[in-house]
This record gives structure tokens, sequence and C-alpha cells, in this order.
């Protein structure tokens, strides 16, 4: 029997987060980087929606709830020190706040900044 997975047994931060990737599950982009606490974890496990915990607001944001650009879980993959998470997500419209697909924009190459892409129409 497979054992259940309890957030709790993850290894959190001074703060109790632990990072949290989003990749794309058919493109397998990152899209994002976040944070997360054990009940972020624990509700995005439970809905299906992923949820992350804002360090600047200091509470729960679930991704699209008013952007309505929405991360749907497909998987999370917790990594070997159990300190970082992966979650291949579906997205709807861009991760980013900028209103690109990513937040992962800006590429560095022989010490100069190049962007990569312009925001999404309509993002």
């Amino acid at each position: 029997m497979t054992p259940a997975f309890d957030p709790a047994t993850l290894r959190y931060n001074a703060q109790g987060l632990v990072p949290a990737i989003a990749q794309d599950v058919a493109s397998h982009e990152v899209l994002m980087l976040a944070w997360m606490n054990a009940e972020a974890v624990a509700q995005t496990l439970e809905t299906g929606r992923v949820t992350y915990w804002s360090r600047s607001r200091q509470a729960f944001w679930i991704k699209g709830e008013t952007s309505g650009n929405v991360q749907e879980l497909v998987s999370l993959r917790v990594d070997c020190d159990r300190d970082c998470l992966i979650m291949q997500v579906r997205q709807t419209g861009p991760a980013c706040h900028t209103g690109r697909r990513t937040c992962f924009y800006t590429d560095v190459t022989d010490g100069s900044e190049v962007e990569l892409m312009a925001p999404m129409q309509g993002g």
C-alpha cells in the first residue's frame, strides 16, 4: 500500500514556506516560482487549483482567482531533500503578472540582457 502524502513531511524554511516551481505539463516550460506553506500545498492537492502563499500580502493566493489565468494542477513532485516542489500545470493565459507566458523572459548572454517575449495580447 502506498503511503498518503502529508505536507507536514516537507522541509520548510524559517518562515514556514517551500519554493514551488510551476511547469507547463505539455511544453515543460518553467512558468514561475512562488512560495507555499503546508496549508497551501494541502489546498492545492484538495482542489486541483494551485494555491500559493503571498509573502507580501501574508495571504493565500489562488492562481487566476482575480486574473482568470488559472493553473490547474496535473502533478506535484517533491525533490530529494523535500525542500522544493515542482508542479506540472495546465496554464490558462499568461503565468507572469507582467502578462508574459513565463516569468523567465529575460536571457543573459555575454553580459547583456535580452527580452525574449512581449506580454501576451489580452494578458
